[in-house]
């Protein structure tokens, strides 16, 4: 059965103003984020990615559920507060997903040494490792 006991999927069991935030935040992306989405669907069209993924009290940036993977893209303020990226991470771990992040500076100045990590951690992965 797909769902919860009422066949509801985890989807349709998020509050309305979880998907009005991540459709904001889809719409309000920033060139970096613009740039690897781009990137990503031309590297690895066939490792299906979404943006804005609710995933409890956090959307994760970029998430492929096939390879239980997650790109998180960091402004420089994620450096001021690094223990809520760890809050955050050790979360998104116990979901069973592995978390990947780059600077914004990163993807501007080497997007094709971001997508070739994505890429080999993603190869990883499908050998079974973790």
């Amino acid at each position: 059965m797909r769902g919860n006991a009422q066949g509801l999927t985890k989807r349709q069991l998020l509050s309305a103003t979880t998907v009005t935030r991540s459709r904001e935040l889809r719409r309000n992306a920033g060139e970096p984020e613009h740039r690897l989405w781009r990137a990503l669907r031309e590297a690895l069209p066939g490792l299906k990615f979404r943006r804005q993924v609710p995933m409890g009290p956090y959307h994760a940036d970029f998430c492929s559920h096939a390879a239980r993977l997650i790109v998180e893209i960091d402004g420089d303020d994620h450096a001021a507060k690094p223990e809520r990226d760890e809050a955050r991470t050790r979360f998104l771990k116990h979901e069973g997903y592995a978390v990947i992040r780059f600077a914004n500076a990163d993807v501007m100045t080497n997007l094709d040494g971001v997508v070739a990590v994505i890429g080999a951690r993603v190869a990883d992965k499908q050998k079974g490792r973790p």
